[in-house]
Formats: structure tokens, C-alpha cells, sequence
């Protein structure tokens, strides 16, 4: 990661890691072996990629991180239960996650399923008490100053936007969605008909990975009260990057270091649709490229303030992990 990059993310990364340390200490009332399991998943060495996303719409709109930090908390929680469940079993069936034992695998398929579950839950929690919550995080007083009341304190009706914006994303119409579209093509036969292949794995990856994390810059700048224009532009960048995304991760499970990725590839074992699959390695990197020129586009009209964004989606096909 170029050292800009690192640095702005460790920044904005490390922000989100201690909010929701306080976030999962503060509660008592549940199960032990419950909010074990959900500490055990949540800091399990993940990228922060997406509560990253959230801070730096809302930043390219003015905002700043401690403004959407219980949202960009909520979608770290909402995909890592996605990731609870995907590696359960009657899914993936993946024994390792980030170089660790997955949850399952420790504390048992009836406490990870319910782990995954109090996590989604909690992330819903979270975002409806978003606007009430700002105020708790405090701002440099010369940045206070010159932001209108309404950034300050995101409204209850862009809270509630906010939530339909994750829940569109997370839910059937996109990630759970696209999870089900993805079991129903394993072990899917080309059988010489490359352009259905390439719109069904397009029209999987637009729902399981693209839409959670196009949701993530949308939300950003629906919580700073941003035109439809802006919402739109950096939604369009996140559908870009997210299917460049997979596209990555597709090349990583068939030639990437399995130790720094911390899992066995298991896209072959389970006879997934994926793009090296369909098109192979260059032809699929050459896709990516096309998506990551596309979601640069995408960015005009914000001008510096996008800088993360580009350098990220440039980072994301050519990550190693």
C-alpha cells in the first residue's frame, strides 16, 4: 500500500478499531460465550476496508470520520457476520479466516450463527442511534465552526435513509442476494456459453460483493445531507471498485500467497463461477483495470478531496492479500 494510502488508512482504520472496542466492552448483559464469539470475529485482523469507505464519503463531503463512526462501525459488523455465516458448513465450509480458526471451527456452528446474528443486529442498533451520537465524538472546535448544524448532527431523516441505503445493500437485494445466486452456480457448466456465464457472475458479484460496498459511499454522503448528485457519484465508484474487488480477490485465491492471505483457496474446491474461472488471469486483470479506470471517473467532480478514493482503488487490484 503506497505510504499515503497506509497512512490515511491507519488513521480512519484506527479510529473505527477503538470505537468498537468500546462498542463490544461496554455491554454485560449477553451471553459470555456470545460476545466472545463476536470480539473473536471482529478483531480477527480484518482490512477495515469498509467502515474506511464510509469515512471517506462522507469526508469528500464535507464531513469528518467522528460523524458516521457508529455507521461506519455498523458495516464492519454487517459484513463480518457475513463472514461468520459464509464459512459455516452449509456454505463455504472454510476451516481458516485471516490466518485463524473460523469462528465455527472455535466456539461451535449454534454460538457462530448466533454470533453473526447479534452482530447484524447490533450494526442496526448502531446506525438508528446515529444522530443522537455525534455529538459524543468532539470535533476540533475550528472545524465545529465552520460546519453547518445539520453536518454536526446527521437528521433523523438521513439516519433513516442511511438505514435503508445498508439494508438495500446487505439484504436480498444485494449481499444476501448475490450469496444465494452464488451457491445455485457452483459447479455451474460453461458449456461453450461465455456471455450468459459472464452475466450471471457479474449479476452474482454486483449483489454479494459490489452492493454492500457501493451502500458504504452512499451512506457517507447521505449522513452529510449531500446532493442526489454526489450520492450517485460515489455510489457509481463504489459498484466500480466492487466488482474490481472480487475480480481481485478471484486472481489472489487462484495465485496468491495463501499465507498472507491467511485461507486456503476454496473457489476451485467448491467449483465456483469466478472471473479467472471464465476468462483467466490476465484477461481478468485487464477487466479489473477497465473498473478501476471507471470509478476514477466517477470522482471528478470532487476534485482533492477524493485522493484517498483514487489512490484505494488503485490499491485494490494490486493488493496481495
Amino acid at each position: 500500500m503506497p505510504s499515503g494510502l497506509a497512512s490515511y488508512f491507519e488513521t480512519r482504520s484506527r479510529k473505527v478499531e477503538k470505537a468498537l472496542d468500546s462498542l463490544l466492552s461496554r455491554r454485560s448483559e449477553e451471553p459470555n460465550s456470545l460476545r466472545e464469539a463476536m470480539r473473536y470475529s471482529l478483531f480477527a485482523g480484518g482490512k477495515r476496508l469498509r467502515p474506511v469507505l464510509v469515512i471517506a464519503a462522507a469526508e469528500c463531503c464535507g464531513g469528518m470520520a467522528d460523524q458516521v463512526l457508529f455507521t461506519a462501525c455498523a458495516v464492519e459488523m454487517i459484513h463480518t457476520y457475513s463472514l461468520i455465516h459464509d464459512d459455516l458448513p452449509a456454505m463455504d465450509n472454510d476451516d481458516l479466516r485471516r490466518g485463524k480458526p473460523t469462528c465455527h471451527k472455535v466456539f461451535g456452528e449454534a454460538i457462530a450463527i448466533l454470533a453473526g446474528d447479534g452482530l447484524l443486529t447490533l450494526a442496526f442498533e448502531l446506525m438508528a442511534q446515529q444522530a443522537k451520537v455525534s455529538s459524543k465524538f468532539d470535533a476540533p472546535k475550528s472545524k465545529i465552526q465552520n460546519l453547518k448544524s445539520k453536518i454536526l448532527h446527521p437528521s433523523p431523516s438521513d439516519c433513516i435513509e442511511a438505514i435503508r441505503v445498508i439494508s438495500s445493500g446487505a439484504g436480498i437485494h444485494g449481499m444476501v442476494g448475490g450469496q444465494v445466486e452464488d451457491l445455485k452456480a457452483e459447479g455451474i457448466h460453461i458449456n461453450g456459453n461465455r456471455q450468459e456465464a459472464q452475466k450471471l457472475l457479474e449479476r452474482i458479484h454486483r449483489h454479494k460483493t459490489a452492493a454492500l460496498i457501493s451502500s458504504c459511499l452512499e451512506v457517507g454522503a447521505v449522513l452529510m445531507g449531500a446532493s442526489s448528485k454526489a450520492r450517485a457519484a460515489l455510489k457509481s465508484y463504489g459498484q466500480s471498485i466492487g466488482l474490481a474487488f472480487q475480480i481481485a480477490d478471484d486472481i489472489l485465491d487462484v495465485i496468491g500467497d495463501k499465507k498472507k492471505m491467511g485461507k486456503r483457496g476454496s473457489d476451485t474446491k467448491n467449483k465456483k463461477l469466478t472471473y479467472t474461472a471464465l476468462h483467466g488471469i490476465e484477461a481478468a486483470r485487464a477487466q479489473a483495470t477497465l473498473l478501476v479506470q471507471k470509478a476514477h471517473q466517477a470522482l471528478k467532480s470532487f476534485g482533492e478531496k477524493a485522493a484517498p478514493l483514487h489512490d484505494l482503488a488503485e490499491y485494490i487490484i494490486t493488493r496481495d492479500r
